[in-house]
């Protein structure tokens, strides 16, 4: 077991990657190709569109690709890893033909594995230890059952993949592996990886001394459902919905049947007929808003019901222009690009006090452009940020640990370069004290150090 190539796959909610741990402890990354040079991270994204020989699919970069180059665009459907804890949603149909879930995620698992056999020019065998990430806490899991619930359904679609048996570790513990990389001496860390749907902690001792024990001692981990896909619900119910009709109301009119006022007669009191309450309605429903802040959910509205609902708001609103700019915006399956407009704001903020957010696809004009400041942005997603402190202080309180006793933070992700987010460790734990690792391959490094 010694001379072989140890595996890990980190499938993230948005951007997946794959680590190859060789013999004499090299780690390096599985390319894949894109239309310009080859990227470690592979977008976590299936394309599907139908052709005169059935239903073709496509899957990462290339997913992306063929889905703005289409001139009828087919089926775009990201986050995936999202839906694994929910017992309703087992699958969906497309083009007329029923796919599970598994069926879905298989498909992208499936790339990942010939671009991993390519890199490798061997098939993967039953004798190739490989090492799967999971969160801490799934997304929408509420209990311990969702949690194993949603990571059985994904080492179904890993076996429907091709895939011989794969072993599961803790995204965060993966991450502390990585780190435990650079050491030559002995650390007490506490790991924050930030994933698009999850944001997790671990407390654990690295370093020299432990990392050649069989099995590494967690002194606790905690997790909770939101990291970066919250903040881009807060940017596009604040910033898009509006912009969309999410405030447009219903035309109202007199009514010609109504009461005359009553004549006043000297000495005596008017009486005013009874008035009936005005009931403010608004045009679209709001559970269109609620599926457009899950920016993954948008293709999920492009239904003939949808459309019906939102061709009788366009007449009964009082703007009815914002309704038709939600209408193409689902017509159009312009989700990716929304998701990446929303991208934009937060890589700007996270740079500069203030930024404009744009959506040129959908708003040429620039009637939808506006700015927005830093402060704006951490107001809206406040309470995340309070989800993501309590957290963190009931980690370190169930583990009867004081925050001068952590030598270290290793931060990976990419939320974890939001400056409010950043804030929180500093303010706990001192600016020196905090390190962020690769954003997007952490974790995949770790796994292929992890794998056994």
């Amino acid at each position: 077991m010694a001379d072989t190539i140890k595996i890990g796959i980190d499938f993230g909610t948005t951007n997946s990657s794959v680590a190859l741990a060789r013999p004499d402890g090299a780690v390096e990354l599985v390319h894949f190709p894109t239309a310009t040079t080859p990227t470690e991270s592979f977008r976590s994204v299936l394309y599907l569109e139908q052709s005169k020989s059935g239903i073709a699919s496509f899957t990462g970069p290339s997913a992306i690709q063929q889905y703005l180059e289409a001139e009828h665009p087919g089926r775009l459907i990201q986050s995936l890893k999202s839906y694994l804890p929910s017992r309703s949603l087992t699958g969906t149909e497309v083009f007329g033909r029923r796919y599970t879930l598994e069926d879905l995620i298989s498909r992208i698992l499936t790339d990942l594995r010939l671009r991993t056999e390519q890199t490798l020019a061997t098939p993967l065998t039953p004798e190739t230890p490989i090492t799967v990430g999971r969160p801490v806490r799934f997304v929408s899991a509420e209990t311990e059952e969702d949690d194993a619930y949603a990571t059985e359904r994904l080492r179904s679609a890993f076996t429907q993949a091709g895939y011989p048996d794969v072993a599961f570790e803790l995204e965060p513990i993966a991450a502390a592996y990585a780190y435990e990389a650079t050491l030559d001496h002995d650390e007490l860390i506490l790991i924050g990886d930030f994933g698009g749907g999850t944001s997790d902690f671990s407390l654990l001792h690295v370093g020299p001394s432990y990392a050649s024990q069989p099995s590494r001692e967690i002194l606790g981990n905690s997790g909770l459902g939101l990291a970066g896909d919250a903040f881009d619900a807060r940017i596009v119910r604040k910033l898009v919905s509006p912009a969309l009709g999410a405030d447009t109301l219903e035309k109202t009119y007199a009514n010609p049947f109504a009461a005359p006022m009553p004549k006043r007669f000297p000495g005596r009191a008017a009486v005013l007929p009874p008035q009936r309450e005005l009931k403010i309605i608004p045009a679209v429903p709001a559970w269109i808003y609620a599926n457009l802040e899950r920016w993954h959910y948008l293709s999920f509205l492009k239904t003939r019901n949808v459309t019906e609902i939102l061709r009788a708001a366009r007449a009964r609103a009082e703007e009815p222009e914002k309704v038709e700019a939600l209408i193409a915006l689902i017509e159009e399956d312009l989700g990716y690009q929304l998701h990446q407009a929303v991208q934009r704001l937060k890589i700007d903020l996270s740079r500069a006090e203030t930024a404009t957010f744009r959506f040129p696809e959908l708003d040429p004009a620039g009637q939808l452009s506006k700015e927005v400041t830093r402060a704006d942005f951490e107001q809206w997603i406040a309470a995340d940020l309070e989800s993501i402190e309590n957290c963190v202080d009931g980690l370190l309180a169930t583990t009867n640990t004081t925050k001068e006793k952590v030598d270290r933070v290793f931060l990976t992700g990419g939320t974890s370069f939001v400056p409010a987010v950043r804030r929180i460790f500093e303010t706990r734990f001192s600016p020196a004290r905090v390190v962020t690792g690769n954003e997007f391959t952490s974790v995949a490094r770790g796994l292929a150090l992890r794998s056994t």
